[in-house]
Parts: structure tokens; sequence; C-alpha cells
């Protein structure tokens, strides 16, 4: 197994899950501001726990087609290191938030089967990282954070795009080193994988889970 995997804790909530993540690795903390997720935070909130996070660790905004309005309220309260698009945000889209805003964009990209992997490359032109996630049911409420994962094996031998790209979909402390090993990714990223229920972040589980990962 690789020692160098890089690990993004996301949907973090207090500031004993941010300490925990941070304490156990994790190279990038996320922060959920989709209203109808229960990891949401508020721009003040995120404020907070932004904190507490040293330097050298990135701090993720993830949002689900936000307004510039929105944007603009997460951005000017916390000092975010990136934009994470979870939504059905276009090329163009991407494009515009990361001119706008002068930060990094990763875009997230669900996959179910093998027509969902042209995206990757679509987004690639536009976003600075790709988040590779499993699809949401059509009648889902979240786009993501479900605990689902998809056929890793879609993306055996494809190691490399033309932009760094992070594993998520279903990942937990059982799983996520087969992951690894299946689909050769060098980032991965957990939510509801490392949580006692939905939204309440378990700290030994998190750090199960960045263990497995080396």
């Amino acid at each position: 197994m690789p020692s160098d995997i890089r690990v993004k804790i996301c949907g973090l909530t207090a500031p004993d899950n941010v300490r925990a993540a941070v304490d156990a690795g994790a190279q990038y903390l996320g922060f959920n501001f989709f209203v109808k997720s229960p990891r949401y935070v508020s721009a003040e909130q995120a404020a907070t726990l932004a904190q507490l996070v040293p330097a050298g660790v990135a701090k993720v905004a993830l949002v689900v087609n936000a307004s510039n309005e929105l944007l603009d309220q997460i951005t000017e309260t916390a000092p975010f290191d990136m934009l994470q698009l979870h939504g059905s945000e276009s090329v163009d889209r991407v494009s515009e938030i990361k001119t706008r805003y002068g930060l990094p964009v990763m875009k997230v990209v669900g996959v179910a089967d093998a027509e969902d992997l042209a995206a990757i490359d679509l987004f690639s032109d536009v976003a600075d990282q790709i988040l590779i996630d499993a699809k949401p049911p059509k009648n889902a409420i979240l786009p993501g954070g479900n605990g689902l994962a998809f056929d890793w094996r879609l993306l055996a031998g494809r190691k490399y795009w033309r932009k760094p790209w992070m594993l998520a979909g279903g990942l937990k402390p059982e799983n996520v080193a087969e992951a690894i090993r299946t689909t050769g990714a060098q980032q991965v990223d957990v939510a509801s994988g490392v949580e006692s229920a939905p939204g309440i972040k378990d700290e030994a589980l998190i750090r199960a889970f960045i263990e497995e990962t080396r």
C-alpha cells in the first residue's frame, strides 16, 4: 500500500472532530454548505472551525449549485483554500467560479457506469482537481455522502487523468485499502464512512480510516 495517500475528511461540524482529523493526518478538511445535508454548517460556524486548522491542511468548502451570493458569503467569512462543486455545475460555471474567486476548484463527477467517465476529461479542462464519487440514486436528497460505492473496477488501469483526482463514495475503514488497490487512487475522501450516525463524526473511525490508507 502506498504511504503517500492523501485523505480528505468531509462534513466536519465540531471542533473535536476537526482536531481529530488533523491529529490523524488528514491533508484536506471539508465543510459542507448544502442546507439539506446532516453535515451542514453556516459560514459563521465554518469560520470558527477553520481557526482550528493548521497551515498545510487544506480547508475545502463544499457547495451544491451555489449562487454567487452564497459563495461571496462563504469566501468573505472564512479563509478557504479550495471550493468543491458538488452539483450540476456546467463547465462554464466552473470556469466562472474559479475566475471570480481566485481559488482552486474541485469538481465532483458522479459515476455509475463507464459512460460517466467522459465527464472527468470534460471538467479536467477547467477544474484543478476532480472528485470521482458514486452517482446518487435518482430520488436522493443528497448529491453525495449517501454511503454508496460504485464499481471501482471502472477506474482500474486509469490511474492518471490530466488533473489530480480523488476517490469518494461508500469508503470506510473496512474497504478503503481495497479501493486504493483496485483504482490506484492517490487521494480518498470520506464523510459518512467515519460517522456513528448521520452527521456525527466518530474520532476512532477517523483514525482507523487514515491508518488503513497507509
